[in-house]
């Protein structure tokens, strides 16, 4: 346990941080199921809808530092693909 008023706010503060950063990666993880339960689904359309506005959200939480950026451009670099699949 922290000893002094600093350490204890640093605590306080990291467990918010990490509460915080914990629910924007849960989100991150929500979107590209959803992708990806529309590619096996075989829909290219709702797909492709649903990869438009996943796009956004997995850009702005590598923006926040959350994930890497070249780890967010893989999952869109691979959901693409898996939507580009589909026609063939």
């Amino acid at each position: 346990m922290a000893n002094t008023a600093q350490a204890r706010k640093r605590a306080r503060q990291a467990a918010k941080a990490r509460a915080h950063n914990g629910s924007l990666r849960s989100r991150l993880r929500t979107a590209i199921k959803a992708v990806q339960k529309a590619v096996i689904a075989g829909d290219k359309e709702a797909a492709q809808s649903i990869f438009n506005t996943s796009m956004s959200t997995i850009d702005s939480i590598a923006d926040k530092k959350i994930i890497h950026k070249n780890k967010a451009a893989r999952h869109k670099s691979r959901l693409s693909a898996a939507i580009k699949g589909l026609s063939a």
